[in-house]
């Protein structure tokens, strides 16, 4: 319930909030603890790798391995934004969080997650062309295309993140503080709100739906034009070694759409936390792990990179030891 109520407005103002996180699962705090930190670290090593990969190895330097480059960042910034705080709470006492911290954790969580779902919608594109066009492919998806277009990438999740911001600004938090969640996810967040906060959602529900449907939208466009002129190739093993180029990329944006329209495109009040919480957790902690494990063993070019990469450490180590 909501405080209108002024003079109780200013003398409960918030100035930190209570994560509950997995309370519920008391006897599950510390192997959920392991099990998310194992995996953070892993997730955190597998993109890493996959950015230093591309970086150093000429093979993988074309437009496709930049914006998985850039796919990677945008998974460690996410999974760094909210795993570390969720893992304290897990274990420590003290599951608050400031108000400073909880602005600053949602901003970035939305900042890189809206820029990672237009990627993938211009990660669509760019196969599309490389298949449905590929004589024109090189001119077209020049370096400075790639550019520009990862920077619209991040300028159209900006002005969507401060969209939300704006509308928010200088509405008060006066109690309860309790987030229902392990992070400070927008929708548990706005209902702490001492104001009519319909417009705010119906605001924060249409950005979502433009930026997913959109995005969700030249996916699948972009992936029948691929399906149908895949179709047309007289070679078995063209069409084979066409689909498999896009494989990954299929896989990773079904699990990223999939997981994000589960959470945020829905109307308010509409939702499970508990669900939510899970879907969450698959798109901060479970998919920034499976992206290069995905894209390094249905990617012939990556598997080749990676197994000169192990012949190289191992002949160095092996001149070292002689």
């Amino acid at each position: 319930m909501f405080l209108n109520n002024r003079e109780n407005i200013s003398r409960t103002v918030v100035t930190e909030f209570v994560l509950l996180g997995f309370s519920d699962l008391p006897m599950m705090q510390l192997p959920l603890f392991c099990l998310f930190l194992i995996l953070y670290i892993l997730s955190l090593i597998g993109n890493a790798l996959v950015v230093i990969m591309i970086r150093l190895d000429s093979r993988l330097h074309s437009p496709m391995y930049y914006f998985l480059s850039n796919l990677s960042w945008l998974e460690i910034i996410i999974t760094t934004t909210v795993t570390p705080k969720m893992l304290s709470i897990l274990i420590s006492e003290k599951k608050t969080i400031s108000f400073f911290g909880c602005a600053l954790q949602i901003t970035l969580y939305f900042l890189a997650g809206t820029t990672e779902v237009l990627l993938l919608g211009a990660m669509s594109v760019d196969r599309f062309l490389a298949i449905c066009n590929p004589l024109r492919y090189t001119a077209i998806m020049s370096n400075q295309v790639c550019t520009l277009m990862m920077i619209s990438c991040w300028l159209g999740s900006l002005f969507c993140v401060t969209i939300g911001i704006v509308f928010k600004s200088g509405l008060p938090y006066c109690g309860p503080n309790v987030i229902d969640h392990f992070f400070c996810d927008t929708a548990p967040l706005t209902k702490l709100l001492c104001a009519d906060t319909h417009l705010i959602q119906t605001i924060e529900f249409a950005s979502s739906c433009f930026t997913l449907l959109s995005s969700v939208s030249v996916t699948t466009i972009s992936y029948l034009c691929i399906i149908v002129t895949v179709m047309r190739m007289p070679s078995a093993q063209g069409r084979k070694k066409a689909f498999s180029t896009c494989s990954s990329h299929i896989t990773v944006a079904s699990l990223y759409y999939g997981s994000s329209i589960f959470i945020y495109v829905r109307p308010a009040g509409s939702s499970s936390m508990d669900f939510n919480k899970v879907a969450t957790v698959l798109n901060t902690v479970v998919t920034p792990l499976l992206n290069p494990i995905i894209y390094s063993f249905r990617n012939k070019v990556v598997k080749d990179v990676v197994k000169d990469a192990v012949k190289h450490i191992g002949a160095t180590l092996g001149r070292e030891v002689d």
